[in-house]
């Protein structure tokens, strides 16, 4: 009876160091995808579909609140805000998938090499990689939802990845405090 209640004691202890290691792995994971600019493998860490759906919803929130009261209450101003809900909406939906975001990192790779920021002396070297995780800081909401912040300097809010389990993996499914405030 001893060993079976051992056993199940390591079963559950092991079970919890998997569940509780299993975010602080994804946020590895997604810095070296991102680092190595590594699209495909960056699919595996982020559930896009979701995310779209956040940043949308942010996006047009931030267009309500800089319209004003009164623009959104004229006919006028319920035109302007549904162009711009589907011309901000179109923006997320090609920029926050794996194409958009290797764009993105190509485009971080070409500011780097204008900046002359390479890796060693040599001018046709590799530029510096992207390290935007490097400086996060992560903790639990919940047992299921962990949250990285990452400082986006003084006077602004922290970008939080929200990361949920998926099946047996961790994914970002949010991102908070993206659009501004």
């Amino acid at each position: 009876m001893k060993k079976f209640v051992a056993f199940v004691l390591v079963l559950l202890l092991a079970l919890a160091a998997w569940w509780f290691s299993g975010p602080y792995l994804t946020v590895h994971g997604l810095a070296q995808a991102i680092e190595q600019r590594d699209t495909t493998r960056l699919e595996r860490y982020v559930d896009f579909p979701r995310v779209r759906l956040s940043l949308r919803a942010q996006v047009s929130d931030y267009m309500v609140r800089q319209a004003g009261p009164d623009m959104a209450g004229s006919p006028f101003g319920a035109l302007l805000y549904g162009l711009g809900d589907q011309l901000g909406g179109a923006a997320v939906d090609t920029v926050i998938t794996p194409m958009g975001i290797g764009a993105l990192l190509q485009g971080h790779a070409l500011y780097k090499r204008g900046r002359n920021e390479l890796q060693g002396n040599d001018s046709w070297g590799p530029t510096q990689p992207a390290q935007p995780l490097q400086q996060a800081k992560g903790r639990f909401e919940r047992l299921d939802r962990f949250v990285v912040d990452l400082d986006r300097g003084p006077g602004q809010p922290p970008l939080q990845v929200v990361l949920e389990p998926q099946g047996l993996r961790w994914q970002v499914v949010d991102l908070r405090n993206a659009v501004p405030q």
